[in-house]
């Protein structure tokens, strides 16, 4: 016995050091951690439990049947993130270059159906070279076990994909199924056709990163949810996401103690801000004040800046907010704000995370471009997710809240639990001077003084339908508040809710716009 425990314990350590020095300096020199060193920094220290860390490949031809390094170039297994178990796989770019072959994608079905099993979340860390050439249609149909099972899992278990290398082709599908994308500036890149091809095809020149980096993903696609400018820092806050979501959706998000008195009041949001509703602020600022310790992990920080998506807590308990920011395009609602939202509205609905919505919306915006680019059916899509959430919803009126994006913001009428304004609130189907002019233009053309009269009818129509209580005389408003008591209001009213069931009817799934 004793011999063979030795010779095991020989093959361990084998299997521990990857395929030799130079392969591990070549990764190092693009300044790259190992696949291990990687893992380590995920999870607990110590906690790594691996999977199939012998497995090896069995195909044959070009050469691959004098080559069969064990693990075949993904790291599979589960550990812990904060004492809670985290399924995870890596690939190796040591080996074959992280390139997935039939043992590749199997080793990688298991984990992901032994992750849904056990109800835990999956973290891929992608360092790959997409699909194995030599292995031909059988690594393809690897790649479609991946996909079919990141469906399977979706709205059940987080699937969170980290990626620290090229992704390109087919395998970059499986990241874009997943609920968050990682990415680190310089060294990780996604494409589905490379910039050869494109070159070749449309004459294009452009190099990986203007192609696929992360600062393009994170600002321009919407592709990439964080961008990062090391691993280190990455896998942190990779961390820091998992501490803030449930194990699975039949979980609530755990919660955390806090020092932050929930009946805390807030008084510098009287300063913040400003009554005239063309003046922008920083509703970073607002949310900064309403949150335990100010802190929050905002999603697509980069992307349709116009919106806000963030998780917080709110007397330690974990909440989604969406919020529009007046500092860019005044908050408007525009195509790619309103996917942002939309995909951030269905993910804390899966995984029981209330939602917070803070409006101060002009409307969505008009353009030729938006009209013509969809923003009927874009629009729609954040109106679907926020009609079919069954979470906990609160949606508070800091300023501003016009037209349909008032409606598509969680108004009352699509099924907010509470609906609550500050006394600065304007609720209205538009803007008093626009409304002015549609209602009033015959009086304003005959007049003799007509910018005298537009302002007169300006005045009349805001005293009329859009002062501050006609929302709440209505019962569309449960509550005009002081600003300075948001916090305990926002708190109260989700510990109300913390037990609130909705039934929706029987059916196979919706069908949301594309």
């Amino acid at each position: 016995m004793r011999l063979h425990v030795a010779e095991l314990a020989a093959i361990k350590e084998r299997v521990h050091a990857g395929p030799g020095e130079q392969a591990t300096a070549a990764q190092k020199a693009k300044g790259k951690l190992t696949v291990r060193e990687r893992i380590e920094l995920l999870l607990d220290e110590g906690s790594f439990r691996e999977v199939e860390p012998l497995r090896r490949h069995r195909a044959t031809g070009f050469g691959l049947e004098a080559k069969r390094p064990y693990t075949d170039g993904v790291v599979t297994g589960w550990g812990t993130v904060e004492g809670r178990t985290v399924f995870v796989y890596a690939h190796d770019f040591r080996i074959f270059g992280g390139a997935l072959g039939e043992a590749h994608a199997t080793k990688i079905h298991k984990i992901m159906d032994m992750a849904l099993a056990a109800g835990a979340p999956l973290v891929s860390l992608n360092d790959g070279a997409g699909a194995r050439i030599q292995e031909g249609v059988t690594a393809l149909a690897g790649y479609g076990g991946i996909f079919q099972r990141n469906t399977r899992a979706s709205g059940v278990i987080p699937q969170i994909s980290v990626m620290l290398g090229p992704c390109a082709g087919g395998a970059a599908y499986s990241p874009a199924l997943t609920d968050f994308v990682f990415m680190v500036r310089e060294t990780s890149q996604m494409f589905i056709t490379g910039p050869d091809v494109v070159r070749a095809v449309t004459g294009e020149e452009i190099t990986q990163n203007g192609l696929g980096g992360a600062d393009v993903h994170a600002g321009t696609s919407g592709v990439a949810h964080f961008a990062y400018d090391d691993e280190e820092t990455c896998l942190e806050e990779v961390r820091y996401l998992l501490s803030m979501l449930p194990s699975n959706n039949r979980e609530n998000p755990p919660a955390a103690a806090t020092d932050d008195p929930p009946t805390r009041t807030c008084e510098p949001l009287l300063d913040l801000v400003p009554v005239d509703g063309n003046r922008p602020y920083d509703m970073h600022r607002v949310m900064e004040e309403l949150v335990d310790d100010g802190d929050y992990l905002e999603v697509h920080e980069r992307w349709a800046r116009n919106i806000i998506c963030a998780l917080a807590r709110l007397d330690g308990k974990v909440v989604g907010i969406v919020a529009n920011q007046p500092q860019a395009l005044a908050g408007v609602l525009d195509i790619e704000a309103s996917e942002k939202a939309a995909r951030f509205v269905q993910m804390c609905d899966a995984f029981n995370i209330p939602i917070v919505t803070l409006l101060d919306v002009p409307g969505f915006l008009p353009g030729v471009d938006q009209e013509h680019g969809g923003i009927i059916r874009h629009g729609a899509k954040l109106l679907y997710a926020y009609c079919n959430a069954t979470v906990p919803r609160i949606s508070l009126i800091l300023r501003k809240a016009y037209g349909g994006a008032y409606i598509v913001m969680d108004s009352q009428s699509i099924g907010a639990d509470l609906t609550y304004a500050w006394p600065t609130n304007e609720i209205a189907v538009m803007g008093a001077e626009g409304a002015a002019n549609v209602i009033f233009r015959r009086q304003i053309a005959a007049a003799e003084d007509p910018e005298a009269m537009r302002t007169r009818m300006v005045k009349e129509y805001k005293a009329e339908l859009m002062h501050p209580y006609y929302a709440a005389e209505r019962g569309l408003v449960d509550d005009v508040i002081d600003p300075v008591h948001t916090r305990e209001v926002l708190i109260d009213s989700l510990a109300m809710l913390a037990n609130k069931h909705a039934d929706r009817p029987a059916r196979k799934h919706g069908n949301p716009p594309q």
